[in-house]
């Protein structure tokens, strides 16, 4: 592997949406629409400076020095695949980038922002480029020609928690897209549920392991066994009298 840039990093993940489902439809033509795809990712960001990390299947994971190169890159790969006349119809391809400081290994880059890049890639649609936060305050008013910006507000990503995300919009590309691909944040209630659902469990663990010290006779231990699961239902009957309470009032 070449010498990967180093400090602060722009990471650009892409990946073919429908890829499954192109691959059923196209057949052996798949491979074209692959070879295709590769050679104009690699043609661009390769111009812009870009280091390809590493690629599997029809996604790439490209790094570069500066979040200006990155996104020229982005934005000159994107306009190639929509022109390009692909085998069965429309190829679409999302990208997603990240600016962090990652530590670089044997095998390459480590740390969260590797994943933080690769999660917002996941969380876009074919056509569509998402940037971070910090990669959009890099990027500062240093725009492509015929690009603007897009706020999509805070977003939950899976692994990685609260990101805001940016949209490219590109000039004669798609306007709208679908929602992003996040997990739903959970309310208050909800957190609060989860936390005395676990409480439940945990009781019903402790008072079904066998007890410390000599066996009781049979008839005391039944009488106790009865008393105590009595008890445990009493109590979870209340804690989900509870719940449904907050749940009502949140």
């Amino acid at each position: 592997m070449a010498a990967l840039p180093t400090g602060t990093v722009t990471f650009l993940f892409t990946d073919i949406e429908g890829s499954t489902r192109l691959l059923q439809e196209l057949g052996d033509r798949y491979g074209e629409v692959v070879s295709d795809h590769r050679r104009i990712v690699r043609e661009h960001f390769g111009a812009s400076g870009g280091s390809e990390v590493d690629t599997q299947g029809d996604a790439f994971f490209y790094s570069f020095p500066r979040a200006k190169d990155a996104v020229a890159g982005a934005v000159a790969a994107q306009r190639a695949l929509a022109e390009h006349d692909w085998p069965g119809g429309e190829v679409r391809v999302r990208m997603g980038l990240h600016t962090g400081e990652p530590t670089v290994g044997e095998e390459g880059y480590l740390g969260l922002d590797v994943v933080r890049a690769a999660r917002i890639c996941s969380a876009g649609h074919g056509g569509q480029i998402l940037l971070s936060e910090t990669t959009r305050a890099l990027l500062g008013n240093d725009l492509p020609e015929g690009v603007s910006v897009v706020d999509l507000g805070q977003q939950n990503l899976k692994d990685v928690q609260h990101e805001r995300i940016y949209q490219l919009a590109l000039d004669g590309g798609p306007e709208h897209f679908p929602p992003l691909k996040a997990e739903a944040p959970k309310s208050s209630s909800d957190a609060l549920a989860e936390k005395i659902e676990r409480h439940v469990e945990e009781m019903i663990e402790q008072s079904l392991k066998p007890g410390k010290g000599k066996a009781k006779a049979p008839v005391n231990t039944l009488r106790y066994t009865v008393i105590g699961l009595m008890e445990l239902l009493l109590v979870v009957l209340t804690i989900l009298v509870i719940i449904w309470l907050v749940r009502r009032i949140l």
